[in-house]
């Protein structure tokens, strides 16, 4: 296995910043898409025992949260 190269900060932090600037210039619209398409390829790379993993998960946020409502209305 060959050692990792150390990265150059100079040009991690010309990434970072041209992403930032990147970042302000698309509308709200454009962010979204990317984000859908991120969201897509996530989902086509995980199994689907981690599919179902990640759902149980959100149905017990969902439901913890729906607790909280309850409690708050009382």
């Amino acid at each position: 296995m060959k050692p990792m190269k150390k990265k150059n900060p100079a040009a991690q932090q010309l990434g970072r910043l041209g992403g930032l600037v990147r970042g302000k210039q698309l509308t709200k619209a454009e962010l979204s898409e990317m984000g859908k398409r991120g969201g897509k390829a996530r989902a086509a790379k995980l199994s689907a025992a981690e599919r179902k993993g990640i759902a149980r998960l959100a149905v017990a946020a969902r439901e913890r949260k729906r607790e909280q409502t309850k409690k708050g209305e009382k």
